[in-house]
C-alpha cells in the first residue's frame, strides 16, 4: 500500500472513530493542509477542521474530550507497521457559530481542504460562501517564499473597511 493509500485508510478509521465519539453532535470534518491536497509526506501531520454542536468551552477541554480518538488510531497503525514517524493529528475544533463567525483559519480551506463529513451540507455551504465572497473582493492567494499569503482586497484604498 502507497502512502496515500495509507493516509485514505488513515482517514477512513479517524472518521469512524470521530463519528463514535461525537454522534450526532458531529456536524463537519475536513482535512486540509498537505494531506487534504493528496501531497502529503511521510512525516505529514493530519490538519482536521471539527465542527460540532456543545463542544466543552476553552482549547484544552476540547482536546480533552478528543483524547479518546488518537489512542486506538495509534495503536493500529504501530501494529501495521506505519512507515516513519506516526502522523500528528492536528484538529481545530469549532462550534457551528464559530464557523459562522469566521477565522482566518478558513482563507486556505477554501483552496484545499477535503470535506471527509459534512451530511447537512454546513460546511461545503460555508466554505461556498466565503469562496463567493473572495471572488468578489479579487481576492487571490499568492506565492511567496515557498508558501503563499492572502491578497484580500488588491484594489483597497485608505480607510475603506470591507468584510469577508
Amino acid at each position: 500500500m502507497g502512502l496515500l493509500e495509507r493516509y485514505e485508510d488513515l482517514l477512513r478509521r479517524l472518521l469512524g472513530e470521530l463519528q463514535a465519539l461525537y454522534g450526532s453532535r458531529l456536524v463537519g470534518c475536513a482535512v486540509y493542509g498537505s494531506v487534504g491536497r493528496g501531497t502529503p509526506r511521510e512525516d505529514s501531520d493530519i490538519d482536521l477542521l471539527i465542527v460540532a454542536r456543545d463542544l466543552p468551552d476553552g482549547r484544552m477541554r476540547r482536546v480533552e474530550e478528543f483524547e479518546p480518538v488518537e489512542a486506538p488510531l495509534h495503536a493500529v497503525l504501530r501494529a501495521e507497521g506505519w512507515p516513519g514517524l506516526l502522523p500528528a493529528l492536528s484538529p481545530i475544533f469549532k462550534t457551528p457559530e464559530e464557523v459562522e463567525a469566521g477565522s482566518p483559519l478558513f482563507l486556505d480551506m477554501v483552496e484545499d481542504a477535503r470535506i471527509l463529513h459534512d451530511p447537512d451540507g454546513f460546511l461545503a455551504g460555508y466554505l461556498e460562501r466565503l469562496r463567493r465572497r473572495l471572488a468578489e473582493l479579487g481576492a487571490r492567494r499568492v506565492p511567496w517564499q515557498g508558501g503563499w499569503y492572502w491578497e484580500l482586497k488588491p484594489d483597497l484604498k485608505p480607510g475603506e473597511v470591507f468584510t469577508l
